[in-house]
């Protein structure tokens, strides 16, 4: 397992956890801590250390079964195959299938050939397995989970709007909340949200921005030339407890993803963070976004690249829809995406393999 600040690496590790507190299972987890600075160096260290180590390992140990917590790190299934006997399953999460390296993707096909089972975290990220080459019946979607344990049993709205204006250094005043938070890169769709949507909104909002990444300079000329100054708050990235604040002091959370060849949402955690604190989402319908949202339950999923239709729903749930949204939202995530029950359904799926052995 990769271990670094990325949602991916988080979700990972929080089913680590919720996995070693069922009594029945004992886990024996191989972790890389590192920061993103030359990540892909450190990576490949990794990969080959575990490469040399993991036979002995599992020589050691005798367990039933291998579980990677993606597919860089499942590409090992391939490599390992011939001094591996027990079955190896990987995690795909979507960015980690659709890497835009060309000898990565040669070699997907044969790590798809490798493992026993590929777990995809939404039904686009599946799709986007077979098409690269995986069986059918070695494929399976279970969602990615979150951790609700801890949570306070209810949300203090106006408290977060008088922390956030504090932490940010803002007069919210009457205006709604929109929230975006996550790397700044361009499948995300910062820059055409501000162009293209945000001039459409009649209701009096300011669009918040949180995050950092290569879009950021777009992203500040889409401000300027659009002359949304007043409109738009974007302060760069912001530690966990700021981003809790936002959360939960938002009215509305905004994923205006686009396509981009290459890179995909694969499922969309964010969209769990804001939910879990009764902030409901309007989003893209595309991509791993449609495992997550539920229309009119815990938001609304808007066709591609419709801004006006986007503009209309973010008006009507501000004015008519909001406090049902924001219950909803919340207990969405408890029933469908609390980790005791997304990790119910991993050991099920698991079990099949310690028993066909």
């Amino acid at each position: 397992m990769l271990k670094n600040i990325g949602g991916m690496q988080r979700v990972s590790l929080q089913l680590t956890s919720e996995l070693s507190l069922n009594p029945e299972i004992e886990l024996e987890e191989i972790t890389m801590e590192t920061g993103w600075r030359f990540i892909g160096v450190k990576t490949f260290f990794f990969l080959l250390s575990l490469y040399i180590g993991l036979p002995r390992k599992v020589k050691k140990m005798q367990p039933d079964l291998i579980l990677f917590s993606s597919m860089v790190t499942g590409t090992l299934g391939h490599f390992l195959r011939r001094r591996i006997s027990i079955p190896m399953i990987s995690i795909s999460h979507g960015h980690d299938v659709t890497l835009s390296v060309g000898i990565y993707q040669w070699l997907l096909k044969k790590v798809f050939i490798g493992l026993d089972g590929v777990i995809s975290v939404s039904q686009a990220t599946r799709d986007e397995c077979l098409s690269r080459g995986l069986a059918p019946e070695k494929s399976q979607v279970l969602p990615n989970g979150f951790d609700i344990r801890d949570l306070p049993e209810a949300v203090d709205k106006p408290l977060a709007r008088k922390q956030l204006e504090q932490a940010l250094g803002l007069k919210l005043g009457s205006r709604k909340v929109l929230l975006t938070v996550g790397r700044l890169i361009r499948r995300k769709g910062h820059a055409w949200f501000i162009r293209e949507i945000l001039p459409q909104v009649k209701s009096d909002v300011l669009y918040i921005i949180i995050g950092d990444g290569a879009e950021a300079a777009g992203i500040r000329q889409a401000i300027q030339e659009t002359g949304q100054q007043h409109k738009v708050f974007f302060n760069g990235r912001q530690e966990d407890d700021v981003l809790k604040i936002a959360y939960s002091a938002a009215d509305l959370f905004i994923m205006p993803n686009i396509r981009v060849p290459g890179d995909m949402e694969g499922f969309g955690v964010v969209l769990l963070e804001a939910n879990i604190r009764c902030t409901p989402a309007v989003a893209s319908d595309i991509e791993g976004i449609r495992d997550v949202i539920e229309q009119g339950v815990n938001g609304y999923r808007i066709a591609e690249n419709d801004a006006k239709d986007f503009a209309a729903t973010i008006d009507r749930v501000l004015e008519n829809e909001l406090d049902a949204l924001s219950r909803k939202s919340r207990n969405h995530v408890k029933s469908r995406f609390s980790w005791e029950a997304v990790s119910k359904a991993y050991i099920l799926y698991l079990t099949k393999f310690v028993y066909k052995k």
